[in-house]
């Protein structure tokens, strides 16, 4: 009977402290979701205010919208890195099914995205113009699309218009993707991918981007040495 009780003090003792240690994990979680909410509101309020948007609840909504869009998003990659990561573990003494595995859970990432992303732009464009809803995406992508294109009309003035089309085409596409990416390195690697691309097609047309690069460096060197009157 001693041994009864005790072994029944031991357990309760033992479920105290693990419901302790778990209402701890749980508060601990909710308050880096709590951090997380506050970044994305942040970061979508900045987006939102250069809309100049004059309805308060209006603007409240696009920034709810926005935000929205950047906790699917960190859900989706989240779930998928999870899902490599017990892929790998679990095949981890067998390269080759390891990787199909990850490939089967990173065409299951682009599904979701793919459909995320359709889903986002049909609440924005609901509610904003086709100009507005570019400004959304270049604040969610840091303005490298036309900070990018610029540059390239800066560097190239004699583009031709077909040129300049292409070149946004590719800077367009490039923008979509990374709108859904992960993190600010991802982003910036996928004009860096578009980039590259835009290069080789200029190249192919006969320009000599490192002469044109190195040209356009000194014309800017020239421009901001050059005195104010």
């Amino acid at each position: 009977m001693y041994k009864t009780a005790r072994l029944s003090i031991l357990l309760s003792s033992f479920l105290f402290v693990f419901a302790g240690a778990l209402k701890a994990q749980q508060v601990s979680q909710t308050d880096e979701e709590k951090a997380y909410n506050k970044v994305v509101t942040q970061r979508a309020v900045k987006i939102t205010a250069v809309l100049n948007i004059s309805d308060s609840l209006k603007a409240d909504r696009i920034t709810g919208i926005i935000a929205d869009q950047y906790k699917a998003l960190n859900q989706i990659h989240d779930q998928a890195k999870a899902e490599i990561k017990a892929v790998r573990e679990k095949y981890s003494s067998d390269k080759a099914a390891a990787e199909e595995k990850v490939k089967v859970v990173e065409n299951e990432r682009r599904g979701r995205l793919y459909m995320q992303h359709a889903e986002y732009l049909g609440k924005l464009h609901a509610e904003l113009s086709a100009a507005q809803v570019d400004k959304v995406k270049d604040g969610m992508t840091y303005g490298v699309f036309p900070l990018t294109y610029n540059g390239y009309l800066d560097m190239l003035p004699n583009l031709t218009e077909a040129q300049k089309t292409t070149i946004r085409a590719m800077l367009f596409e490039a923008r979509e993707h990374a709108m859904d990416a992960g993190s600010s390195e991802e982003k910036h690697g996928w004009f860096g991918k578009y980039k590259g691309r835009i290069n080789n097609y200029l190249s192919a047309a006969g320009y000599d981007l490192n002469k044109e690069s190195k040209a356009w460096q000194e014309r800017l060197k020239a421009a901001k040495e050059k005195p104010k009157k």
